[in-house]
């Protein structure tokens, strides 16, 4: 097991490695002089800003003070997503780089772009004589000629020689495409994370869904969940992110609200005054919550405790009745390392069938186990929707929905995509989401 962790740790590193080495060459060593003082800064940089992530990776769980953690995780995190759109940029400009040549060449031939060419006036047929002066050796040379001017064998008849302009100072083109490639690639890659950044300190927008379910009563109808997921407070998002989020789901004036794990990326103790906007949150019938994966790494059951103390109600494999429809929970998948994983049994095993169910799963990876309990709904998140481009293909191949709600059998699933963002604080193609799910009886 040692062995195979050490094998997956050199692939990244060396994957990286290349990765780095890759985006200097292109981004640094072809579009910079030797000597100048843009080469140094460039060799630098791309040292320093992939040492700076591993700190913003590391840094949580090695324990470092959460001061440093919050000066490590801006630039070390933004680097990634940056790295990240930076590679597929210059990958597009390798397909870009010859072309950009052959249209340089093409406006280079004579003739194309209007270049000047020197002609040599006939005499007699022949090429003019020009004064001589004498050399230091005894040689002669034509007066203020850089080089013997050939012409062609025979002299008489032929055409005269041409003899173009001194070739204009200024970057090769080699290197003005270098430049152009570069500099758009770099030009791509901050505008896209820049505006990812944005669209998540912005907040989560509000998405509507309707849900019909098929044993919900008629009472029920227009019954409204407000879902929110993967708020992920943490060096980055604070408590002013947890604030807003609040006040949008208070917006909508919910009948229920929802928070479906990955609240948290750190401790209480640094984390908890952060969580403290959660306790403003209203709603008719209560504010719930499951644990998601990233609480079993920050402290599972002092969250669940704190929480609580905020006045969510907390569902641990358990369930309550609520107007018209059974409500349960199960702890994630990843408290079966500590043997507090999902238990559907206790959750839903006794309950009466003929009610309506919703399940609150983070995992959409459970819904099977939910299909066999007989449940309605299922409402989950964890998937971020893939959060930085292409990442959905990749959630894809690890989730059965990655965004959205789709039907498996009997049951529904919906998945959000969640309110905040881990790692990097950018999303691209897949925008943060509060989602209030409204129930609709079908006997309605």
């Amino acid at each position: 097991m040692l062995v195979v962790v050490l094998l997956v740790v050199v692939v990244i590193v060396a994957l990286l490695a290349g990765v780095h080495w890759y985006v200097w060459r292109r981004l640094v060593r072809d579009t910079t002089a030797p000597g100048g003082a843009a080469r140094p800064a460039g060799t630098t940089a791309v040292w320093v800003l992939p040492l700076l992530s591993v700190g913003a990776l590391v840094s949580g769980r090695a324990g470092a003070p959460f001061r440093l953690e919050r000066v490590l995780a801006w630039p070390g995190y933004l680097w990634l997503a940056v790295l990240l759109y930076l590679v597929l940029a210059l990958l597009v400009g390798e397909a870009v780089r010859p072309l950009l040549r052959r249209v340089l060449e093409r406006r280079a031939e004579p003739g194309a772009t209007g270049e000047k060419t020197t002609r040599v006036p006939e005499s007699g047929g022949q090429a003019p004589r020009t004064p001589e002066v004498p050399h230091g050796d005894g040689d002669t040379a034509a007066a203020g000629d850089t080089g013997a001017i050939r012409t062609a064998v025979g002299g008489r008849g032929e055409a005269p020689a041409e003899r173009p302009e001194p070739p204009r100072s200024g970057p090769s083109r080699r290197l003005f495409v270098s430049r152009v490639v570069g500099g758009g690639a770099a030009a791509v890659a901050l505008g896209t994370v820049g505006y990812g950044t944005y669209g998540v300190l912005r907040g989560p927008r509000v998405k509507r869904v309707t849900v019909p379910l098929a044993r919900l009563p008629r009472a029920a109808h227009g019954f409204r969940i407000a879902v929110v997921s993967d708020i992920h407070l943490g060096p980055i998002l604070g408590r002013a992110h947890t604030q807003r989020i609040v006040d949008s789901i208070n917006a909508t004036s919910p009948d229920l609200v929802a928070v479906v794990g990955d609240l948290v990326d750190g401790s209480v103790a640094d984390l908890g005054s952060a969580a403290e906007p959660l306790a403003q949150l209203k709603a008719r019938h209560g504010s719930f919550f499951v644990t998601g994966n990233h609480e079993y790494f920050s402290g599972a059951q002092e969250w669940v405790d704190h929480v609580r103390e905020l006045g969510l109600r907390p569902l641990r494999n358990e369930r309550v009745e609520i107007a018209g429809f059974d409500l349960a929970g199960v702890n994630d998948v990843a408290g079966e390392g500590e043997g507090d994983g999902p238990d559907f049994a206790k959750a839903l095993g006794d309950r009466d069938r003929a009610r309506a169910s919703v399940l609150l799963a983070h995992q959409p990876v459970v819904i099977h186990d939910a299909v066999e309990q007989g449940v309605d709904l299922q409402l989950s998140g964890h998937t971020h929707g893939g959060q930085l481009w292409p990442g959905n293909y990749l959630a894809e191949l690890a989730n059965p929905t990655v965004a959205g709600l789709e039907r498996y059998g009997d049951t529904q699933l919906y998945v959000t995509r969640g309110a905040g963002a881990w790692g990097p604080p950018v999303r691209v193609g897949a925008p943060s989401d509060i989602t209030v799910v409204q129930l609709a009886s079908r006997q309605a």
